[in-house]
């Protein structure tokens, strides 16, 4: 190797032994939790996008799972009874065997109700998922709250809370759905959609 060269391969190997390394990417993030009831704090830590962490694999429901779909609760019936159809709807295209609705407050069942209905069919671990647009206090403080005065009387019974549905992308294709019937029913070429059925608030106004 001639002078020049061996100068070129020199500076070469300098300049890749001195560029800072990348840091490898964690495979779960540093706030996946899991939690086991009972808990001794009133509130549980504020980052709640939990998974199952130490379960090889990731691989979402396994048996001895049991999942509650929570909403905020209403002192219309309409409005809860429309939670019981989703989980109805949720548990037939899922297949899960093992699912219950709650709502938060305002209505019945309580998550303490569905947590225990969840334990009763056989559930070792409670996936509680908030059936809600937003995180804010209700994910933060409020669930993780109920949910762990539940866990208290169930020992050994670990559970998690997922995300709320937030910014998932599926939801382009649902409000974009709600869109095309709502503009093809007053076209004409649709009837209401089941939300609208029978109130006539699908028009054009002006």
């Amino acid at each position: 190797m001639d002078s020049l060269s061996l100068q070129s391969h020199l500076s070469l190997r300098s300049s890749i032994s001195t560029y800072p390394a990348r840091k490898p990417r964690s495979a779960v993030p540093e706030f996946v939790k899991l939690h086991k009831g009972p808990s001794k704090s009133r509130y549980l830590p504020q980052r709640y996008c939990m998974a199952t962490a130490n379960r090889e694999g990731l691989n979402g429901i396994e048996e001895g799972d049991g999942v509650i779909i929570v909403d905020h609760g209403s002192r219309r019936k309409e409005s809860n009874l429309m939670l019981n159809e989703f989980v109805a709807m949720f548990r037939e295209r899922t297949k899960y065997p093992i699912v219950e609705p709650a709502h938060m407050e305002l209505a019945e069942p309580s998550i303490r109700d569905a947590f225990s209905l969840c334990v009763q069919r056989g559930a070792r671990r409670v996936i509680v998922s908030p059936f809600f647009l937003s995180p804010g206090r209700h994910w933060n403080q409020d669930i993780p709250s109920l949910t762990a005065e539940a866990a208290k009387e169930h020992p050994g019974v670990s559970y998690v809370i997922t995300a709320p549905l937030g910014l998932h992308e599926l939801l382009v294709d649902v409000v974009n759905d709600r869109i095309k019937h709502c503009l093809n029913h007053i076209a004409g070429k649709a009837d209401e959609c089941s939300v609208c059925a029978g109130t006539g608030k699908c028009q054009l106004r002006q």
